[in-house]
């Protein structure tokens, strides 16, 4: 997996994440390797209205949230390739602040031995970082490679309003959608929502909410559909699959994915706040800045 998918991969954790904010994901539910098939079935128009609602009732309550992530990356047309990450991620609200935080600890590559291998995400305000003749303004990404002993910060935001700052997961809607955060109307202009009838006996406790990409959406050169599970009991979301676009020659079946799982998730727990501290290791490169 390269550089460019994992940054994307991000990305598409602080969306998955802003979920939690506004779904209930799902307690261990299985999904399919490819959402790209038709759904078995689909549950009424305001059945979905009623879910997106919910969703957005749960952004208003987070405060706080921790979980052990896992992070597949799945090649089909290199027959089956999987990478899997494993880390913690952590995000806390106070007030109108906000911080987040992905330490990937482990890697897998197909079917050899897990290894170590730290590979961090923070997001953070400019003000924390330091750099020669550069003054960092706005919000920012740090990437930390501590195999490859490199550093990255990617801005994210420009400065803005101290009374209106840019949350950390609401940043992500630049990139994917953020369910909870967006505007049911939003949504819907991007994507074909649906709710996907599950099968008698398996996932009754979960709903699986799935999105399909617009011809004319904003997404529609990343993804080709994207599926979540809502857990009924906890709130809050448990796996997640993206279909890309690419390789963009090859039928759906043969498509890129994404998958991420969160498990033992802590809901508005107190989160000691040295989690979010940030220095660069010594021995590092020097940062690579991409602003805006």
């Amino acid at each position: 997996m390269n550089k460019k998918t994992i940054s994307k991969a991000v990305i598409f954790f602080l969306w998955t994440v802003s979920i939690c904010w506004a779904s209930g994901g799902t307690k261990g539910c299985e999904c399919p390797k490819s959402s790209g098939t038709k759904p078995p079935g689909e549950v009424k128009a305001d059945a979905v209205d009623t879910v997106l609602q919910q969703l957005n009732k749960k952004a208003q309550e987070l405060k706080s949230y921790q979980a052990q992530i896992e992070y597949k990356f799945i090649q089909p047309l290199l027959f089956g390739s999987e990478t899997l990450r494993k880390g913690t991620l952590y995000y806390t609200r106070s007030g109108k602040k906000s911080k987040l935080r992905i330490n990937f600890e482990t890697l897998k590559q197909d079917d050899e031995e897990e290894e170590k291998y730290a590979v961090q995400y923070i997001v953070l305000d400019g003000i924390y970082l330091s750099g020669p003749d550069h003054q960092f303004e706005g919000t920012w990404l740090v990437h930390i490679d501590y195999e490859l002993k490199g550093v990255k910060y990617y801005q994210l935001a420009e400065p803005r309003d101290p009374n209106e700052p840019v949350d950390a997961f609401d940043l992500a809607s630049r990139n994917l959608p953020m369910i909870g955060f967006t505007k049911i109307e939003d949504l819907k202009k991007q994507f074909e929502v649906t709710l996907v009838e599950q099968k008698k006996g398996k996932g009754e406790d979960s709903i699986q909410v799935h999105l399909k990409v617009k011809p004319n959406s904003v997404y529609k050169d990343d993804y080709v559909s994207i599926d979540f599970w809502i857990d009924k009991k906890l709130g809050l979301p448990a796996k997640i699959v993206a279909i890309s676009t690419e390789p963009a020659t090859e039928p759906v079946e043969q498509k890129d994915i994404s998958e991420i799982k969160f498990l033992r998730p802590k809901v508005n727990k107190i989160i000691d706040k040295d989690v979010f501290e940030f220095k660069i290791p010594e021995g590092f490169d020097e940062p690579e800045i991409k602003p805006l």
